[in-house]
């Protein structure tokens, strides 16, 4: 081989080792670039800042819910070397086999790419401050993990659990929803946590520091000027009361059902109990994973908010709103008398009624709760010789009661809000092929047959009645901290029934308290304040009739709007109403007056759960 030949070859190899060179570091830089993640991880680490939670008052600046810190363990993966894993599972105060197994799951997730190796993932989540001062002395004893504090909610009462809801690790729908989240970030998943998640949660900052080769702290980089700082979350008032939620709670101990109470001229909800209920805590931290899957599988339900969810025949309550279609429709007057005989009797169809004098006029068919006066009445909306036919009057009627929030959702602060049903001409026409009249459907005339409502919809009626005739969309937020509230909770709306007819439906619903005839809820009566109520039974087909109770007070100038149901309490006088009037005495009052201390005991004493199991 020739000089220039050979001079070829050695230029060919040296071109070659070169490019080889070039690609090896084409691939370290750009496309694998694991050993950066490495170098860096050896010397530098990136400290995610989570904000506070905004903090949540009631409405008269009570703190309800704050925050306590607590300290997730992370891993990084490709520095962690062999250590004691007996002092480390003491450290931690777990069983040394649980620590053996979640260290093989982190080199499971890493081969299946789960994680990565160079950076950090939580090993250990929560642990608590107390623990955490004892185990941050031996961290250093752990290459590849560090401690990374975080903060979780502290409620200050145990209650109000249905309105707060919980705050839980976000899943794979949230991540892909909202970019602001990664894996192992928190965010409210219902109640007021969930509602209002876009305040509260804050905006998470950055800590760059410079480590050991032991993975400990030697001072930020840059003299921190890489760092982000954390924002916390905006405080909010609440209207809830936290005395008046204390008290319903208290009350319906033992009880299964809920109470709403609202102010009428504001929408704003001062108490929303749903009973059984359980304390928030139990769905703080670690202990969460624990308490979940036992509330999730207990028989009466505690995370059910019955309030919003559960739909109930609204009874005899329901009256009040079918004396206001027919006076709105002209088919009855004040002075309108009907008669009772025992009930109504038409073609061979009845609906009962207690004993009374007969005839009654409005007011007193409203005090003395008379079911056939409002089947005349059903019966005068729908066959009203000037509307066409029986199906344009139940149109109508259905209109009026979409007016009053019935069949949709009031679009509260809670998603969860469960709509109702309101059967129309429709739904009647596909039951009864087209060929059904208002005697076919006269159970709707007292709130029963296919009618279903809820509570907070029917607390939404009572207001408003007490408005006469108009209502703000329920809602338990009073203020966020530098925002304003959502337009919707300050626009009315109106029923469609002019407030001149309110006049003697409330008149009806004083004398049913504070009648000297008829009063079928007299056991509501609170001296000095003028409660004006209504009793009301729903069927229940699985048992004992659920008892139901809606008022406002006072009469003149209302402050409160209540609804309560006890299930499987019988009457609305039994239970409902004087669970109500007590809400409602302790709100105006503050106290309960001696002479009624007596049925305040006997509701405290009253235990509808276990003596139905016995």
């Amino acid at each position: 081989m020739g000089r220039s030949n050979r001079a070829i070859l050695i230029g060919i190899i040296f071109v070659m080792v070169g490019l080889i060179f070039i690609i090896r570091l084409f691939v370290l830089q750009v496309i694998d670039p694991s050993y950066k993640y490495y170098a860096d991880n050896n010397t530098q680490r990136k400290i995610t800042q989570y904000p506070s939670r905004g903090l949540i008052y009631d409405r008269k600046g009570k703190l309800v819910v704050s925050n306590q810190p607590v300290y997730d363990i992370m891993v990084v993966p490709r520095e962690v070397v062999a250590f004691d894993t007996t002092e480390f599972s003491k450290a931690l105060d777990i069983p040394r086999e649980e620590l053996v197994e979640m260290l093989y799951n982190v080199k499971k997730a890493v081969r299946a790419r789960k994680i990565s190796g160079f950076k950090p993932s939580v090993f250990y989540k929560q642990l608590p401050a107390s623990q955490y001062a004892s185990f941050q002395e031996k961290l250093y004893l752990f290459k590849g993990f560090f401690a990374q504090r975080r903060t979780v909610r502290k409620y200050e009462y145990p209650n109000a659990a249905h309105v707060f809801g919980y705050v839980a690790e976000v899943n794979e729908q949230a991540l892909k929803r909202d970019s602001y989240y990664a894996l192992g970030d928190y965010t409210g998943i219902s109640g007021i946590e969930n509602s209002y998640e876009s305040f509260l949660r804050g905006r998470k900052g950055a800590r760059y520091v410079m480590v050991d080769v032991h993975g400990r702290e030697k001072g930020p980089m840059r003299d921190g000027r890489m760092d982000t700082a954390a924002v916390a979350g905006k405080d909010i008032n609440l209207s809830l009361d936290i005395d008046l939620q204390s008290y319903g709670e208290l009350l319906m101990k033992n009880k299964i059902g809920s109470v709403i109470a609202i102010e009428p001229s504001s929408g704003e909800i001062l108490s929303m109990v749903s009973s059984p209920g359980y304390d928030p805590a139990l769905l703080v931290g670690r202990e969460r994973s624990k308490n979940f899957p036992i509330l999730s599988n207990d028989s009466l339900f505690p995370l059910l908010n019955r309030a919003i969810m559960s739909g109930y025949p609204p009874g005899s309550t329901f009256k009040t709103v079918m004396a206001l279609i027919g006076l709105q429709e002209g088919v009855i007057r004040p002075s309108t008398t009907f008669p009772c005989s025992h009930g109504f009797h038409a073609r061979g169809i009845s609906v009962g009624c207690h004993t009374h004098r007969s005839p009654l006029n409005l007011i007193e068919s409203i005090s003395n709760s008379c079911n056939a006066y409002y089947c005349y009445t059903f019966r005068a909306v729908l066959d009203n010789p000037l509307i066409e036919s029986p199906k344009i009057g139940m149109d109508k009627w259905k209109e009026y009661l979409n007016n009053f929030g019935f069949g949709n959702r009031l679009n509260s602060d809670f998603f969860n809000e469960n709509r109702g049903f309101v059967p129309g001409r429709d739904y009647y026409d596909r039951i009864y092929n087209g060929s059904w009249a208002s005697l076919t459907v006269i159970s709707l005339s007292i709130g029963q047959g296919e009618l279903l409502t809820t509570p907070l919809q029917m607390a939404n009626m009572t207001a408003a009645i007490a408005n006469k005739g108009f209502y703000y969309t329920p809602h338990i937020i009073k203020s966020i901290e530098n925002d304003s509230l959502p337009a919707r909770f300050n626009e009315i709306h109106y029923t469609g029934i002019d407030s001149i007819h309110f006049e003697p439906v409330i008149e009806g619903m004083a004398q049913a308290v504070s009648g000297e005839y008829g009063a079928t809820a007299r056991i509501a009566r609170i001296p000095g304040i003028e409660v004006c109520g209504k009793t009301g039974t729903a069927q229940n087909p699985h048992g004992k009739d659920h008892a139901i109770f809606v008022a406002f007070a006072p009469k003149d100038n209302p402050k409160i709007a209540i609804a309560v149901y006890v299930e499987n309490a019988g009457f609305g006088a039994s239970t409902a109403a004087p669970i109500a009037s007590l809400m409602i005495e302790k709100y105006l009052s503050e106290s309960i007056h001696p002479s009624r201390t007596w049925l305040e005991q006997r509701i405290l004493d009253l235990d509808l759960i276990n003596n139905e199991k016995q």
